[in-house]
């Protein structure tokens, strides 16, 4: 008697583990990439603002962190900007605080969200040069680094 491929292939199915199920539908991905969008966008501005806010707000969390580095009152008011994030002012002293650092990603997440807004009102229908998207994302990611080894950095509390 022999075994339908219909039937081989649903007790194959009702066999096979969950990951292979999963790596099966994964493998059908790029096929569906490959059929397009029914409604291709007409330029570049719509991704340049979604990379470039991304690094603008990277920028903003070092801006704000010497803001709050240089200023106990400021870093109180930065850490208040954050307490919405669980763990910020934890009471436990066996778990801590997370601290200012909380509010920092809060700016961050603001210069993100405000900067990507804005850019993409300003871009939706242009076409970006490449090269000007990328040079602002490196810009901007470098001086976010910089700003995090700076030379005064420690002596920044005495200004």
């Amino acid at each position: 008697m022999a075994v339908s491929k219909n039937t081989y292939s649903e007790n194959l199915a009702n066999t096979e583990p969950i990951y292979g199920r999963l790596w099966r539908q994964f493998k059908r991905f790029p096929s569906l990439l490959s059929q397009g969008a029914k409604n291709a966008p007409n330029g570049s501005g719509v991704a340049a603002s979604a990379f470039i806010s991304a690094a603008i707000g990277c920028f903003t969390m070092m801006v704000v962190h010497h803001l709050a580095d240089t200023s106990k009152a400021r870093e109180a008011f930065i850490w208040k900007l954050g307490a919405w994030i669980p763990g910020s002012n934890n009471p436990s002293k066996l778990w801590g605080n997370i601290g200012s650092y909380t509010g920092k990603e809060t700016m961050l997440l603001v210069g993100w969200w405000v900067s990507w807004i804005a850019l993409h009102q300003l871009w939706k229908n242009q076409q970006i040069k490449s090269n000007t998207i990328f040079f602002w994302i490196f810009a901007l990611m470098i001086a976010a680094t910089a700003m995090c080894w700076h030379p005064l950095f420690p002596y920044m509390p005495l200004t």
